[in-house]
């Protein structure tokens, strides 16, 4: 079958398009941002130079930066819109299927296209997607225009799917599977070091629109002394709000910027806690990735969707109120002085939790939720 893929090239749309390499299916990507074409995913036909209309090789930053309200009115009158590019592809390619990640970066761009055909549309919920936007009155107004021409929808929580039915979804729904599909196990094995050996607290550093890194940071300030025997390592930092923790209290504290993926999984797999704070997220790759890692998550829990994957004080805590610095500070001191939980809750996930987000066993599933739609 000719699958259609909507989406912009991330980390997440990688992983989960490779699950229809070889697969048998005819793959094109509709790159909705066109970032130009992407070596890596070189095994798919990419539909990709379709966006420039003035100065296409260089030029255009310059513009941009030096003179914005000049590019914007050359971005108006000279670029060709997501919608009428998208037709086109639609048009010479004739897919059976096509599939949209993200609902607000590639279905809302798309819909008037997609309410002209009757090709069968499925869509893939990212994180804050529908529990986030659903509160700002603009965007409620887009997920309720396309959730009801949604013919199928993937997630990546339980909540989500609940939510879309409540919004206008009447479709298919196609499973619950991390948004970038399953992970190589084989990776984490060849990092992971014995529990004993272990002493990083890895902490999560998004503080944006929805990562709350700073009240996690704070709460660490408030347990310096308990500390003193762990490494603090935040990763992924980008806001000065997080880096100016370098001058805090916190001891052996160091603050990493954004990192190479696989530099990611070697910290899970030497840390002993991993600690993720959001105000809306739904289930965080990066805690699925530290659960394989065999680090004791302590994650966020917006909408109860992390709750589907750790049970509080069993394989994991959860944070309750992403905001509340003394809530976090008891939580994290829970775990610190607590290494029965920490001992067993590893067991506990590498048994049960671990073999059910091998990318083996959720690419079977993912390709069979394909081969169910109805063309």
């Amino acid at each position: 079958m000719k699958i259609l893929l909507v989406s912009m090239n991330n980390l997440h749309f990688t992983r989960w398009s490779d699950q229809l390499r070889d697969s048998g299916h005819e793959v094109y990507w509709f790159d909705i941002k066109d970032q130009g074409y992407a070596p890596s995913m070189s095994w798919m036909t990419q539909v990709t130079g379709w966006k420039k209309g003035f100065l296409k090789k260089r030029g255009r930053t310059l513009i941009k930066n030096k003179l914005p309200q000049l590019y914007h009115s050359l971005v108006l009158k000279y670029d060709t819109k997501v919608a009428d590019a998208f037709a086109r592809a639609v048009q010479e390619i004739k897919p059976d299927v096509i599939h949209s990640f993200a609902l607000y970066m590639s279905c809302t761009p798309i819909i008037s296209v997609m309410l002209q055909n009757k090709i069968p549309w499925i869509y893939s919920s990212w994180g804050s997607d529908l529990f986030y936007f659903r509160k700002e009155p603009s965007h409620l107004k887009d997920i309720k225009e396309v959730l009801p021409r949604v013919n199928y929808m993937f997630a990546d929580c339980k909540r989500d799917h609940a939510i879309a039915n409540k919004l206008g979804f009447t479709g298919t729904h196609l499973g619950v599977f991390p948004g970038g599909g399953g992970f190589d196990l084989g990776v984490f094995e060849k990092y992971k070091i014995p529990l004993e050996n272990r002493k990083i607290i890895a902490v999560k550093g998004n503080q944006n629109r929805s990562g709350r890194a700073v009240p996690v940071l704070k709460a660490l300030e408030q347990l310096s002394l308990q500390l003193a025997n762990f490494e603090v390592v935040v990763f992924g930092v980008e806001n000065d709000d997080v880096f100016q923790f370098q001058e805090s209290s916190i001891p052996h504290l160091t603050i990493k910027g954004l990192m190479e993926h696989e530099e990611l999984i070697q910290l899970f797999c030497n840390s002993l806690i991993y600690i993720g704070n959001s105000n809306s997220d739904g289930m965080p790759n990066t805690l699925l990735e530290a659960v394989c890692a065999g680090a004791f998550p302590i994650q966020s829990n917006p909408g109860g969707a992390t709750a589907e994957l750790i049970q509080d004080k069993e394989n994991g805590l959860l944070i309750e109120d992403c905001e509340d610095v003394k809530h976090i500070q008891e939580i994290i001191l829970m775990a610190i002085t607590n290494p029965l939980l920490i001992k067993n809750a590893m067991a506990f996930n590498h048994k049960q939790m671990v073999p059910l987000l091998s990318r083996d066993a959720i690419s079977v599933q993912v390709l069979n939720a394909y081969a169910s739609i109805k063309r």
